[in-house]
């Protein structure tokens, strides 16, 4: 599957065969087919594999001992080279997988996704990098707010050069980032 994710990050779903895939991970077309059988579920189940890992880096982010503001920098550093790098295809075809399997855009990934960002802005509160005053419901309901709003067809198909920027205003505001400073409460 990491061959095969690779392949697809770089050259987009339709460029790459499955004797590609196959000589990328060292196995016989025959061993990816016993496997996967076609494919269309070989493909399926990278973007399970692909939503897996994202969830895995961005918890080993949220959960590691470094200062708020450098967990931030990290999640952003990793969108960034995330968008920069996902061939525009392979994309496409992540956000229709995501946006077609509720049961995973719905339960799973989000559930993970607004407890672990749930965890990341008490601490960014704790810290004095949050604004206290903002309520956990108001963060949780933006979060949901944005998660809905990219399943759109018409919007995802658009979002992707603007993930950084779209990133910042997530985490900073129309404001931008304060450096160095704690929001003190007056």
């Amino acid at each position: 599957m990491e061959a095969a994710l690779s392949l697809f990050m770089e050259y987009g779903l339709q460029k790459v065969s499955i004797a590609e895939i196959a000589k990328n991970a060292n196995v016989s077309q025959v061993t990816i087919y016993n496997y996967f059988e076609s494919k269309h579920n070989l493909t399926h189940e990278v973007f399970l594999y692909y939503m897996d890992k994202a969830v895995r880096d961005f918890e080993q982010t949220v959960y590691s001992d470094k200062p708020f503001p450098e967990k931030i920098k990290e999640i952003m550093f990793r969108k960034k080279e995330v968008a920069r790098r996902i061939h525009e295809e392979f994309y496409q075809y992540l956000m229709k997988e995501y946006t077609a399997n509720e049961t995973i855009a719905e339960n799973d990934y989000m559930q993970n996704a607004l407890q672990h960002f749930d965890h990341l802005f008490q601490e960014g509160k704790e810290q004095g990098y949050v604004d206290p005053s903002l309520s956990h419901e108001a963060i949780i309901f933006y979060i949901k707010m944005l998660n809905e709003y990219i399943q759109k067809e018409e919007v995802y198909e658009k979002i992707l050069p603007l993930t950084e920027d779209i990133t910042k205003l997530f985490f900073y505001g129309i404001m931008g980032e304060k450096k160095h400073r704690k929001h003190t409460p007056e």
